[in-house]
């Protein structure tokens, strides 16, 4: 068949082919217009019912793949999601095993400064103040009532027979985010 109709030939538009059954091609600019190759398609030999059929089964099965595409984004955002959470806690715990690391330094310039050696106080202060920054908090102690849970009991002493309450602070206890890092050491008054 030839792009340009002959004499008395009658090329029918797009619309009006495919609303006849008729596959319209484009033409080799790619657009389908008055110079279109109109293909007649055979006719259905399947009847109604059974294209209903078709139809059905076809969109039944477009259905459970757009329910499992949607099931595995899902998933892939709750991956997502839980690694991130993951690669958090993770930074987070490294960074308590460093603050947790440099107790010992926070205990030995106290103890210089305890001494009376001044010339660390800055230090000291420094250090604090980074890792406070972080989230390192001390506990309190002396004179609260003892907590088993941020507090070690290492000696008693003889009270009153009320509740316990922390009597001295033997070794300071700290915080990281509000979880216990390392309980205070203390002396107990029963």
């Amino acid at each position: 068949m030839s792009d340009a109709p002959s004499d008395g030939e009658t090329v029918p538009n797009s619309a009006e082919a495919v609303a006849e059954g008729a596959d319209v091609h484009a033409s080799a600019d790619g657009e389908a217009g008055d110079m279109a190759e109109v293909v007649e398609l055979p006719p259905d030999s399947r009847s109604k019912e059974e294209l209903a059929e078709a139809l059905f089964l076809t969109t039944a099965e477009r259905d459970s793949y757009l329910e499992t595409a949607q099931r595995v984004q899902a998933e892939f955002d709750n991956f997502r999601k839980r690694s991130a959470t993951d690669a958090d806690t993770r930074v987070k715990n490294g960074v308590a095993r460093i603050a947790e690391a440099l107790l010992p330094v926070l205990d030995a310039f106290d103890a210089a400064v305890g001494q009376g050696e001044d010339n660390v106080e800055p230090l000291r202060t420094q250090l604090y103040s980074v890792l406070e920054r972080e989230g390192l908090s001390r506990v309190g102690s002396a004179g609260e009532q003892f907590d088993p849970n941020v507090h070690e009991a290492v000696l008693h002493e003889a009270g009153d027979g009320g509740e316990s309450v922390v009597a001295e602070e033997l070794r300071c206890g700290y915080l990281w985010h509000g979880r216990v890092l390392r309980a205070a050491m203390v002396k107990v008054r029963n």
